[in-house]
Order: structure tokens, then sequence, then C-alpha cells
């Protein structure tokens, strides 16, 4: 998919100079990768505030009943 992006370019020259890539396709393509991956560990750490845990639960029982 061809896109025409308006990006400013002081931002892109510093992430050019920062990383290692040699082109700024390579380098937005790495960008949106990483940004996928840390709003999808938000949403997993957003999950640990909707567990209900038993408090009884005896994880150790269970590990021996194997």
């Amino acid at each position: 998919m061809v896109t025409s992006l308006q990006i400013n370019d002081k931002l892109l020259e510093e992430a050019l100079a920062l990383s290692q890539h040699s082109t700024a396709n390579l380098l937005i393509e790495t960008a949106l990768k990483e940004y996928i991956q840390r709003r999808k560990q938000l949403q997993i750490l957003e999950l640990f505030s909707t567990i209900d845990y038993e408090e009884d639960y005896d994880y150790k029982q269970q590990r021996n009943s194997r």
C-alpha cells in the first residue's frame, strides 16, 4: 500500500540518526511495529486488574495432585 504522509522533517532526521535504518520507509515500518507491540502490552496490563482470584485457592495443592 502506498501512503503519502506529512512528517516533521526534524523528527524524521533525528529518528533516522538514532536508528540503524537506511531509509525512512524501514524506520516508519519499525516504528509502527513497536507502537503496535506497546499498545498490545498495555492492553494485557489492563487485564490484570480484571482478574478475580479466590482467596482460598492453593496452587501448591493443585501441583501435587498430578
